[in-house]
């Protein structure tokens, strides 16, 4: 990978006012060379139009999507991925549960050149980090396993946000989950690629659903169905 390398990231926003601020602050910190696409999926919180009032048209460096309606994650980082130009890709949630702090940890496989794809490890991160929820942490532990056992890879954490691969990984890549789904088709398509991955540890402040958390039991039965679909019958 040359040095003088872009990063694109790609950041869905559903609802996110309260630390969408303070996220982007975060991102436009990290010391790499970066365009950030902002999805806006129709948000109804005044998240689009704090978007349009502080961050559109202010930076070239940030580019802004609008959903009219709310379509699901996948679905808006999808929006993203077809107008991205970097080197490397790097999916960012507007939430603060993830520190864009750890993207020079990330990126530095693939800059290495011993890895296509790196994915985060929230239960490896800091020794002083909050554990997330159990119910999701036990959620996540079967689907990664489901999802290991049928493409062959041997993740610790399948469903985290922090996702990284080269542009070259997905160059032609049909997507077609539009919800949390997306994490499971990503996963197989890049393994049926034969894409080498790597997994980094990361730090990570789960929240609440008071707090504005939004995948639910319902999303983990989706992604069962994407592990099997995309590994069986796509």
């Amino acid at each position: 990978m040359k040095k003088n390398f872009l990063l694109s990231v790609l950041i869905p926003v559903y609802n996110e006012r309260a630390s969408l601020e303070a996220l982007l602050c975060r991102v436009e910190a990290v010391p790499v060379r970066k365009e950030i696409l902002l999805v806006d999926d129709g948000s109804t919180d005044g998240t689009r139009e704090w978007i349009r009032a502080n961050v559109e048209g202010q930076s070239a460096d940030i580019r802004v999507f609008t959903h009219p309606t709310n379509q699901g994650k996948g679905a808006a980082i999808r929006t993203a991925l077809a107008q991205a130009t970097g080197d490397i890709l790097l999916i960012q949630d507007a939430d603060l549960e993830y520190d864009p702090a750890d993207y020079p940890a990330l990126l530095q496989p693939i800059l290495d050149g011993v890895a296509d794809v790196v994915y985060g490890n929230r239960f490896a991160g800091t020794a002083n980090a909050p554990s997330p929820l159990p119910g999701h942490r036990l959620g996540n532990a079967v689907l990664t396993w489901l999802s290991n056992r049928l493409t062959g890879l041997h993740l610790t954490d399948m469903e985290v946000c922090y996702k990284v691969f080269t542009a070259e990984a997905i160059q032609g890549m049909i997507l077609q989950s539009s919800r949390f789904e997306f994490e499971a088709e990503i996963t197989a398509r890049l393994a049926k690629r034969r894409c080498r991955f790597a997994e980094v540890p990361i730090t990570y402040h789960p929240r609440s659903y008071a707090e504005g958390k939004k995948i639910g039991w319902r999303d983990g039965l989706q992604t069962l169905r994407a592990i099997l679909k995309y590994r069986f019958l796509d």
